[in-house]
């Protein structure tokens, strides 16, 4: 199965639609996640990120699981890839490149389809319209955390979309 989304925006406009969705335990918000995860082998977004500073950049996501990625910026001398064994890191103004495993990073959710959400993830929000996930590896708290946010449709593989990530 393959998804191709156009317009990444982290919950910028409530959603038109309005699921009902009865009160879930924790175990089934990650089974729901871990479903639509495994199902979604490629996507490609436009994005917007803001550092620390409040500099923003945009450009264009692609993924293809298990374990590519791309970050192509705009404007911006720099790039964000994984070969589906590191991610690597490529500053083009000063001619760095860094390299870490895909393990290492919380980017890892989105890449690794196998791995068992309830080990290292956990639902901090799961309404109507909103089902979100904040993942990090406990014993390894120096590779981060992401926070996914995922719209609620029904027709979509799990019955949700990915919306965005902090």
């Amino acid at each position: 199965f393959s998804m191709r989304l156009r317009a990444l925006a982290f919950l910028a406009a409530p959603l038109a639609i309005a699921v009902p969705v009865a009160a879930q335990a924790p175990q089934a918000g990650l089974t729901q996640v871990q479903t639509h995860l495994r199902a979604v082998e490629t996507m490609t977004a436009s994005f917007t990120q803001t550092d620390r500073r409040g500099r923003t950049l945009s450009g264009t996501l692609t993924v293809k699981r298990p374990g590519r990625i791309r970050f192509d910026y705009q404007g911006a001398n720099i790039l964000i890839v994984a070969d589906g064994r590191a991610l690597a890191f490529v500053d083009y103004d000063v001619r760095q490149v860094q390299r870490w495993p895909i393990n290492d990073s919380p980017l890892s959710v989105l890449l690794n389809p196998t791995q068992d959400l309830s080990r290292f993830g956990r639902i901090i929000r799961d309404d109507a319209q909103v089902l979100m996930l904040e993942a990090r590896d406990r014993r390894r708290r120096e590779f981060g955390t992401i926070t996914l946010a995922f719209a609620r449709v029904p027709s979509a593989p799990g019955g949700l979309i990915l919306q965005g990530w902090n």
